[in-house]
């Protein structure tokens, strides 16, 4: 019983510290690596290490990984602050997974 408890509890605690949610990107600095985003009424702030993973879903639903170049390009566009919005994964202040929507999907 009390290791069946001590699992639970491990299990619990894990869960917290990894949290993902849907965001609106406010603002990009690509020479700290940091992006600030809004929840709500909240912003923060989170780094992006060389660990972070991009991907992008096209217009179909289709999803691939980005690249952070490709990541910066669009992140870094002045016209996406307030309307983009992300999926992100964190572990503490740092992002762990980035997920938005591009641009065009297969052409037919």
């Amino acid at each position: 019983m009390r290791k069946l408890l001590t699992a639970l509890t491990c299990l619990l605690f894990m869960a917290g510290l990894v949290i993902a949610a849907e965001v609106t990107l406010v603002k990009f600095d690509k020479d700290k690596k940091e992006i600030t985003v809004k929840d709500g009424d909240k912003e923060k702030t989170y780094k992006v290490s060389d660990k972070t993973k991009f991907s992008v879903t096209d217009k179909d639903g289709n999803t691939k990984e980005a690249t952070y170049e490709q990541a910066e390009k669009r992140l870094s566009n002045e016209k996406q602050f307030g309307k983009l919005k992300l999926d992100i994964t964190t572990d503490g202040d740092k992002l762990t997974e980035v997920k938005y929507k591009g641009g065009k999907g297969k052409k037919q």
